[in-house]
Formats: structure tokens, sequence, C-alpha cells
């Protein structure tokens, strides 16, 4: 399995296999395409994950990085979100598919 120094790279690598999307967590959903295309758990999959260390290898400092696709709208992409931090409310179908990380 691949892994990243940072998220530039995995970012990087990951347009370069095809995750080309923006996907950024919404209330119930993640989202891509300015709102155009709003993806349920059930619409995605995560096909990788990374946690990428920050300069002092602290949570605070870290972020997963996800691979995500969906086959139902023919969609890859990339998303990033710091570990184990929601300070968003996220429904809770949502947060259960991204923590398995």
């Amino acid at each position: 399995m691949e892994s990243y120094d940072n998220l530039v790279e995995g970012i990087s690598d990951l347009r370069a296999q095809g995750y080309v999307e923006d996907f950024n967590i919404e209330e119930t959903t993640i989202a891509c395409r300015a709102g155009a295309y709003q993806l349920r758990p059930d619409d995605f999959e995560i096909d990788k994950w990374f946690r990428i260390e920050g300069d002092d290898s602290s949570a605070e400092n870290s972020s997963i990085l996800y691979a995500i696709s969906s086959e139902k709208y023919g969609l890859k992409g990339t998303m990033v979100n710091a570990y184990g931090v929601y300070s968003d409310s996220i429904a809770d179908d949502l947060l259960a598919k991204l923590n398995f990380a």
C-alpha cells in the first residue's frame, strides 16, 4: 500500500490515478463540483485512506486523505479531513463510514 509524506504528494499521486474530484463534507453527504453532486454514504466507497502526519506527529497536526469513488455517479476524487476531528454536525451514518480509518 502507498504512503505519503505530505498531503501535496498524496493528492498529486491520487489525481494521477484518476481521483480528480474534490469532495467536501456536508451535513448528510459528501459533495463535489460546487454541490452539483451530493453523495450519501450508500453512494460512494472509500477505496483507500492515508493518515498524513504533521510536523510533530501529534494528532492535532494529522489529516486523513481519502480516495473515494462512486460507481453510481462515475466519480473518483479525494477528500481531506483532520484526523479524528469532526467539528461540524454530520449525520451518524456518514460519520460511521468516515471513521473506520
